[in-house]
């Protein structure tokens, strides 16, 4: 869903409207980005926001791992 109020023309935002903050990397889980270029994304330059999009495909793997669940319990357990 595109937000027509919002279009620039300018880099666009990883925002997936998922805005959880990963408990252990500190990573937003819809959008990979950390709190700092979160908050300072709107005044980031073209070349600053190029640089946090081509991180953030190697971030995903950081949060991948499940914290709770059965998996969760059971190493609890032990």
């Amino acid at each position: 869903m595109k937000d027509d109020i919002w279009s620039r023309d300018e880099i666009e935002s990883p925002c997936v409207k998922i805005c959880v903050i990963h408990p252990e990397t500190r990573l937003c889980t819809g959008c990979l980005r950390t709190i700092d270029e979160i908050t300072d994304w709107t005044k980031m330059g073209a070349e600053a926001r190029r640089a946090v999009m081509a991180e953030l495909p190697a971030r995903a793997p950081l949060i991948t791992r499940r914290r709770g669940g059965r998996d969760g319990r059971l190493r609890r357990e032990s």
